[in-house]
């Protein structure tokens, strides 16, 4: 695929907004920023979404081809360290993001490595999946939508067990997500689930059903795993037809180019962070190939087009270019509802650099 300009233009901005980002938080991790002025949120650990952090700043390192940014990206990414061991599946979102842009890094792929066989070491054989864990407090034994995405490819690559490993964290999540009975399968897909060993699997109330972003993050980890031959091939027929119900049921295709958080409730805050992740998701499934190919290509373009044109800041005063806005971090809480999320930048900037050549989107 060829970009127009304004892809070209709009990655330029965000690649200025990382260099502006991290002279303001330093060794800390940036997690959402204002969107009246951009000053940032931030956490000193990175939290689940420090990889997209140390993701950001290798993508920068590649637009710019500079050694003193990609020993930037390199320190970041060094400093997610102690997470390799955390009992969390968030690990996923943390090591393969933080180190799949890193193409040419051995130190990059060392700790990918580590945090691979870690997880790998964490799988439970009774509930079927690296389970979403104790770090962030709660059950641990959580099948969450936000536990797939970057874990697959972490696991696939583990060596040993890992492939067998990845698709059965995959297709127990797939199962729960698109539900296991006639009962479950219409509607939203349900984003949350929890395992106890007498009972089986219930579904959790939060998150509820018409996630936006929980619904991103599914047809991101089954886009990862259509690219992965060692992952696909263990049930492959089972992935298309979970991809195209995935398709289907969430309106990817045609509903809202970026959807409402919550697209089951009254029309609130909407989240272009999850409009982000899918376009990723569609940019991958059409280089995955099959009859839908070139419409999940076109529906990216125009996704990323949109959050370009209606949400990125431009140049002005009271608050800095290259800001992708309107990203809503938990609407029921109140949190960020409208504000630039470190996540959402990375997947946009993800979107836009495979645009323009810059980036093997099948490699991240």
């Amino acid at each position: 695929m060829t970009a127009d300009s304004w892809a070209g233009r709009a990655l330029a901005a965000v690649v200025d907004r990382v260099t502006a980002t991290e002279a303001e938080v330093g060794e800390r991790f940036p997690l959402y920023a204002e969107p009246g002025d951009g000053r940032w949120t931030t956490t000193g650990r990175g939290s689940w979404t420090g990889g997209f952090w140390a993701g950001l700043l290798w993508l920068r390192a590649r637009c710019t081809r500079g050694e003193a940014d990609r020993l930037a990206a390199a320190r970041c990414t060094a400093r997610l360290a102690p997470w390799v061991d955390a009992d969390t599946a968030t690990r996923g979102l943390i090591f393969w993001y933080a180190t799949a842009p890193a193409f040419d890094s051995e130190e990059a792929a060392a700790l990918r490595g580590a945090a691979g066989r870690a997880c790998l070491a964490s799988y439970d054989p009774e509930s079927g999946i690296v389970p979403w864990g104790a770090a962030f407090g709660g059950p641990r034994l959580l099948a969450r939508a936000d536990a797939v995405p970057g874990l697959v490819p972490l696991l696939a690559g583990a060596g040993g067990d890992g492939p067998t490993v990845a698709a059965a964290h995959l297709h127990r999540h797939l199962g729960l997500f698109l539900g296991e009975g006639p009962a479950g399968s219409v509607g939203r897909p349900t984003p949350a689930w929890q395992f106890d060993a007498a009972t089986g699997w219930r579904p959790r109330e939060d998150p509820a059903p018409g996630w936006s972003r929980g619904e991103a993050w599914m047809l991101l980890a089954v886009a990862d795993a259509r690219l992965r031959p060692d992952v696909a091939g263990r049930r492959p027929e089972r992935l298309a037809i979970a991809a195209e119900q995935l398709l289907a049921r969430t309106e990817v295709l045609t509903g809202p180019v970026v959807p409402p958080d919550d697209v089951s409730g009254p029309r609130g805050a909407v989240d272009t962070s999850a409009a982000a992740i899918t376009a990723v998701a569609l940019l991958k499934l059409a280089r995955a190939g099959g009859p839908r190919a070139a419409v999940c290509s076109h529906r990216a373009v125009a996704i990323l087009n949109r959050l370009v044109e209606a949400h990125l800041t431009g140049p002005g005063p009271g608050r800095p270019a290259g800001m992708l806005l309107d990203g809503c971090y938990d609407a029921a809480k109140g949190l960020a509802v409208r504000h630039e999320l470190i996540w959402g930048d990375f997947f946009l900037a993800l979107g836009l650099a495979a645009l323009d050549d810059l980036v093997d989107i099948t490699r991240v």
